[in-house]
């Protein structure tokens, strides 16, 4: 029989993960301890090799099992070009987009004063070397379009001031296959701003 203990232990650990609550927890255990042991012992293995052999890479900051990462070290993306994100999920996201063949810089996060998060826990300092260092002559910041990732593509822009580099962000407004009844204010609103000659 299982300890109790263990079985609390297990959802407590589970209720760590974005989006899971004690219900979600508590199915997730016990589905793991009912039906699944083989595959909780494969998530418990894929964890702990995960978190023994990944670190981060030296250049850009996103998640790595090597001292450069795969886009760092390739000689086929443009050097020129830097992409800003906060995530390695954003840096995925916008890989399988298809449309980028630049770098990137990986933020782990963005500037939040209300969470105690400021611009030294992000990096920046690696992003001021990366700078230095480069031939880099277009800075994409692609933060989130929410009041922490503008405030952090403003951050992003003010170090870039006095540096010899273009700064873009992100276009935004209408997404493809939307309809403008359907459109929130703020999203017709960017969009008009963000309006371009066709």
């Amino acid at each position: 029989m299982v300890d109790v203990h263990a079985i609390e232990a297990l959802k407590k650990a589970l209720r760590r993960l974005p989006g899971v609550g004690p219900k979600t927890a508590r199915r997730m255990a016990f589905h793991l301890l009912e039906r699944d042991r083989e595959g909780a012992k494969e998530i418990a293995g894929a964890i702990n090799q995960a978190v023994q052999t990944v670190t981060h890479c030296r250049r850009c900051n996103t998640l790595s099992e090597t001292d450069l990462c795969d886009i760092c070290s390739s000689t086929k993306r443009d050097d020129a070009l830097l992409c800003v994100v906060e995530t390695p999920a954003d840096l995925e996201s916008v890989e399988q987009a298809g449309v980028y063949g630049g770098k990137y810089f990986v933020l782990m996060g963005h500037i939040s004063p209300l969470d105690g998060i400021g611009p030294d826990d992000l990096g920046i300092d690696r992003f001021r070397q990366l700078m230095t260092e480069g031939n880099i002559r277009e800075v994409i910041v692609a933060t989130n379009l929410t009041v922490e990732g503008e405030a952090t593509a403003e951050y992003i822009r003010q170090i870039t001031d006095t540096l010899d580099v273009k700064v873009t962000r992100l276009a935004r407004g209408v997404p493809v296959g939307g309809e403008l009844e359907y459109m929130d204010h703020g999203t017709l609103a960017q969009a008009f701003n963000d309006r371009r000659s066709i």
